[in-house]
This record gives C-alpha cells, structure tokens and sequence, in this order.
C-alpha cells in the first residue's frame, strides 16, 4: 500500500482522510501493526482502483 500512496505523491494524511480514518491507521497498516478490516480494505483497494488482492498480501 505504501508504494502505491507514494507512487501517487500522496502523504499518509491525505490518504487517512480519503478513507475515514487517522494517520496513525495508515502508519500502522503500512508497517504491518495492523490488518485493516474487511471494509477498510476494501475502501483502500477502491481508492487506488485496485483490487484487494492487489494491495495486501492476501494468504
């Protein structure tokens, strides 16, 4: 996910306020502290155009 945010040039903050949640949520998904919910996820993947799949390693 952290590539993609960079890829587009956008901070942390920006994508937290896109997506409905802190900045501290996305530091924590992009270090691997936290596993989003499915929701969130899903938001995620909706806003870069992706698939979930295609930002999480999904196992």
């Amino acid at each position: 996910m952290k590539e993609l945010r960079t890829r587009q040039g956008l901070s942390q903050q920006v994508l937290a306020s896109a997506v409905g949640v802190s900045r501290q949520t996305i530091n924590a998904i992009e270090t691997g502290r936290y596993d989003p919910s499915l929701t969130l996820a899903v938001h995620l993947a909706r806003f870069f155009g992706s698939t979930v799949e295609e930002v999480f390693d999904v196992e």
